[in-house]
């Protein structure tokens, strides 16, 4: 009984992983209540984990979950003892809707991520919470994320969670979209970044954030076709989502760029990204850091190898990226590039000027980079230590397993 509960539970934490942002956007969108609806699907959820393992999965988790959150949210405002008009609509509306129906509006999650991007809040704000309530990333992952220490993180969603408390949940219009579209592109990137490299678990790759982040940046494209800055990172997703199907091999464990089949990769992904680039760069946004991402995916996409690149070219990229703002991530990018086209030395000076300056402290992204320049150079008892340190502070296991790997043989 304990296995089938503990396989139970697993199927639960998978379904909220898959449906969470879907069923806090619908409840938000009939409640019209972000942190109620929050609020009512995490009740959901704790009910799902007492029932499942006793009844089983339903057949459908995502509309018994979106019911039972329903059911709350109804019981919960007839013991008020007044209930004033607009609630009483709302819960005569949620009565009268079947309690099997699934159909949220396909747009719901990216309603939620222009709701919570208020410009009530600042912009940091916007994307903490936003990554909280449609992603279910922990504040931890978040952290990691945003290169933030953990209380701070937790401190702009609580004070977020505070601060849209006393205000209507509303969907805004096209003329608003403006000034909450950095937000909003801003978290669809960080959705994409944890699909395309989990910071955390078992899995190397969440397949399913990647796929809704770039569900989402198409769905805004069509929505605002003039807008560069959405075809950019559209370019982008696109191009990186292109190498999946060789990101991963038999048993899950990653293949990194150097070892992947580039057959695999997909040719017309590949095709949908550098059209949705050279929208953006008609729309003269090519110095822009996601149209610049976007040409430096490009030139890996394009490339028939690893030694085929043009690395002198991807150089001058990440150099115009890191020039728009300083950014220790795209630093050590443009090591790895540097080393690529200068030698491995090169691109050395470049990560220990990093670690000099104490940036990146606590991420294992430093660390096994030094670990491959080093070993590029033949410094190879200096790359073991240092593909060990990245391993200790890798929070993620299918990483922790290719840096340990590295480190043995060493």
């Amino acid at each position: 009984m304990a296995g089938g509960r503990l396989g139970v539970s697993s199927e639960v934490e998978a379904v909220w992983r898959i449906e969470s942002a879907r069923i806090v956007g619908t409840l938000a969108r009939m409640t019209g209540d972000l942190g109620l609806a929050e609020d009512l699907a995490q009740e959901a959820l704790v009910e799902a984990l007492e029932q499942w393992p006793a009844s089983g999965v339903p057949r459908s988790p995502g509309a018994w979950l979106t019911a039972v959150a329903k059911r709350r949210a109804i019981d919960g405002w007839r013991r008020r003892e007044r209930l004033d008009a607009r609630y009483r609509a709302i819960a005569q509306d949620l009565v009268a809707a079947p309690d099997d129906e699934w159909e949220p509006v396909g747009d719901d999650v990216l309603r939620l991520v222009l709701t919570a991007c208020h410009p009530a809040l600042s912009r940091e704000s916007q994307v903490a919470l936003t990554l909280r309530v449609v992603s279910g990333l922990t504040t931890e992952e978040i952290a990691r994320l945003l290169l933030a220490p953990i209380p701070t993180v937790q401190a702009r969603i609580t004070r977020a969670k505070k601060a849209l408390a006393g205000l209507p949940y509303e969907v805004p219009g096209p003329s608003e979209w403006g000034g909450r579209l950095a937000g909003v592109l801003g978290v669809v990137y960080l959705l994409f970044t944890e699909g395309y490299a989990a910071t955390s678990g078992d899995e190397w790759m969440r397949p399913d954030l990647a796929a809704e982040a770039l569900r989402l940046g198409r769905v805004l494209a069509g929505l605002l076709p003039r807008e560069a800055a959405v075809h950019a990172l559209v370019a982008l997703m696109e191009l990186q989502a292109s190498r999946f199907g060789a990101r991963r091999g038999r048993d899950g464990e990653p293949v990194l760029l150097e070892d992947q089949d580039r057959t695999r990769w997909d040719r017309a992904q590949i095709e949908r990204g550098r059209a949705a680039l050279r929208r953006a760069v008609a729309r003269g946004r090519a110095r822009d850091a996601s149209a610049l991402q976007a040409a430096i995916a490009e030139q890996h996409a394009i490339a028939a190898s690893v030694a085929a690149t043009d690395w002198p070219r991807i150089v001058e990229l990440y150099t115009r990226l890191e020039a728009l703002g300083p950014n220790p991530v795209v630093a050590l990018n443009r090591a790895v590039a540097v080393a690529m086209a200068e030698g491995p030395e090169a691109g050395l000076a470049i990560a220990d000027g990093l670690l000099a300056a104490g940036a990146l402290r606590g991420s294992h992204l430093l660390p096994s980079v030094r670990g491959e320049l080093l070993a590029r150079a033949g410094r190879t008892t200096e790359a073991a230590v240092a593909f060990a340190e990245g391993a200790d502070l890798a929070r993620n296991a299918r990483t922790r397993a290719v840096l340990l790997a590295k480190a043995a043989a060493h």
